[in-house]
């Protein structure tokens, strides 16, 4: 009897096995995570920290100085980090360590990265339950530092965070797009600064500039170099344009609708003046804050997280001193297809601007809407075997939420606090009211880049999360790529060429129609019939297998 219930207990596995995996449908094993009732603090932890630089050396001091009050705090956790210049390569890194179970513990990363993510099996750790927990949650009991509770995490910035049901990361910093101007170029032009800068106005101006001088000077600016229009970002230049026409880029399901007749007019409209030369991209022509710097460029769009590369007095200006050309620099959101109300300042017949010319009335016309884009980093949390190690990746993930570090991070580019505790402390609105006070810390373009932020919140947008958002993202940005690269090529760019760009892109990213669903796996379908009827077999063998072992210990017991 005993061999015949061990052979059965051995069927019985393989049978269990056979259907875990042919009802997973090819997914990984799942580690799960359950909090811990308590931190273990008698045993140490090393726990790693990716994140993203560039060559401001104040905000690596503002990283280092989180980690040592942190480990002060918690002696026994020591954070390792490593530092990237880019959140592309931070991103490749994460998806190249999924397949060997090495990712970091914490790592700062974008939500469509996160979507990617998670299509491996618990990969990043859904934190709905951290949030609540009442020891170690976002302002828990137990917590050995003043964290913020969920309600003074500014309810936009959370919800970026959300991916499907659950929230898969933490805001971290955040900033939008700013148009940097000459305003003293603008004047010289004929025109004023209007209330809201359009799209139009952009164009218009930006075309005035390209005239020149007998020996092949530009009359602007006396120089042999003048691109009056550059865009840093091109993805988000076209995601902002869609957005603001009303006209479709994804949808919550995830489909890709990118690829339509909005898209293309848009497209032709950049073609007309890249060919005169008037427009141009970072990829193409190189950083806007470097031409806006020497006299070389009207309007620069960058993130407000660049200002303090912007202008004049510019602290991290990166060209030579004498390169530098001295004007006035304001702040404006990014380009718009409409205002809020506001003069979209026309050219007269006699060169001087026309202040009646109101572009208010597209307000309510079609589907056009003031728009600006919601971008910045935030803070995810992989899984580990160790569950009090996923619970020490925690509490550091949270200690960078408090007043110190979002003010301190804050105050070094234009980025803005995520947390309204951190907002509304006196130090920070001490830093907001000092701007102009020096050309560093205070530095007047900064401040203004982030009240631009601040003051417009209401307007801002995400755009939909999923596997395969990151692709579609880079998608946008290729289009407005190769249709500048392609007129500066002296090719010809008509619907025929859009049809073949729009296919070509789409290959290229592996896009298509149906799109993902919004957890971030892949969409594998219904299991086939055949797979169907397989369970069923099995679940009748199971109740088989289950009569006969209980039947055979009622004759042993006999």
């Amino acid at each position: 009897m005993k061999k015949n219930i061990h052979i059965i207990g051995t069927i019985f596995a393989l049978l269990f096995s056979t259907t875990v995996l042919t009802a997973c449908h090819g997914s990984k094993e799942a580690k799960g995570f359950e909090i811990p009732e308590n931190f273990d603090e008698s045993k140490n932890y090393e726990i790693t920290f990716w994140a993203k630089n560039d060559t401001n050396k104040t905000q690596t001091k503002i990283y280092e100085k989180a980690i040592n009050n942190f480990e002060k705090l918690y002696p026994n956790i020591d954070v390792k980090i490593r530092l990237y210049t880019d959140y592309g390569k931070i991103y490749n890194d994460v998806i190249t360590n999924i397949s060997t179970d090495t990712t970091p513990n914490v790592c700062i990363t974008y939500p469509d990265h996160i979507a990617t993510y998670l299509t491996g099996a618990d990969t990043v750790v859904p934190l709905d339950d951290l949030f609540a927990d009442e020891k170690y949650g976002l302002g828990g009991a137990e917590l050995k530092y003043d964290a913020p509770k969920q309600d003074e995490i500014i309810p936009e910035f959370l919800k970026e965070c959300r991916i499907g049901e659950n929230h898969y990361a933490v805001p971290y910093m955040r900033s939008t797009e700013a148009c940097y101007v000459n305003k003293d170029f603008v004047e010289k032009l004929g025109y004023e600064m209007p209330q809201t800068l359009t799209w139009n106005f952009v164009w218009e101006v930006s075309e005035a500039a390209m005239e020149k001088n007998e020996d092949g000077t530009f009359k602007l600016n006396g120089q042999k170099v003048l691109i009056p229009f550059i865009y840093k970002s091109t993805d988000n230049m076209m995601i902002q344009m869609l957005k603001q026409q009303g006209a479709d880029y994804s949808d919550a399901q995830g489909n890709i609708l990118l690829f339509n007749d909005v898209t293309k007019q848009d497209l032709k409209t950049i073609v007309e003046h890249a060919k005169t030369g008037a427009f141009s991209t970072f990829k193409i022509s190189g950083y806007p804050a470097n031409f806006l710097n020497a006299g070389q460029c009207i309007f620069a769009v960058d993130s407000t997280a660049g200002s303090t590369w912007m202008g004049t007095n510019a602290p991290l200006s990166d060209i030579a001193e004498d390169k530098v050309v001295d004007f006035e620099t304001v702040v404006y959101p990014v380009p718009q297809f409409v205002g809020r109300g506001a003069s979209d300042m026309q050219r007269r017949s006699d060169g001087t601007a026309n202040a009646g010319a109101d572009d208010s009335k597209n307000q309510t016309t079609g589907n056009k809407q003031y728009a600006m884009i919601s971008q910045g980093p935030s803070i995810c949390i992989f899984n580990k075997k160790d569950p009090q190690e996923v619970l020490a990746s925690w509490l550091f993930a949270q200690y960078m939420l408090t007043n110190d570090v979002q003010t301190g991070y804050a105050e070094t580019e234009g980025y803005v606090p995520v947390t309204s505790k951190a907002q509304n402390s006196e130090e920070y609105q001490d830093y907001l009211s000092r701007g102009g006070e020096d050309n560093t810390t205070h530095y007047q373009v900064k401040i203004d880049a982030t009240k631009l932020l601040l003051e417009n919140q209401q307007y801002t947008f995400v755009t939909n999360v999923f596997s395969g958002s990151t692709s579609l993202r880079d998608a946008a940005g290729q289009l407005i790529e190769n249709v500048t690269k392609s007129v500066r090529r002296k090719k010809t760019v008509d619907d025929a060429y859009m049809e073949q760009l729009f296919s070509d892109t789409m290959n290229l990213y592996h896009l298509n129609q149906s799109g993902a669903v919004m957890t971030g796996k892949a969409a594998l379908g219904p299991l086939p019939k055949e797979s169907k009827r397989l369970i069923e077999i099995l679940i009748i063998v199971w109740v088989i297998i289950g009569i006969y072992i209980v039947y055979g210990r009622k004759n042993k017991a006999e």
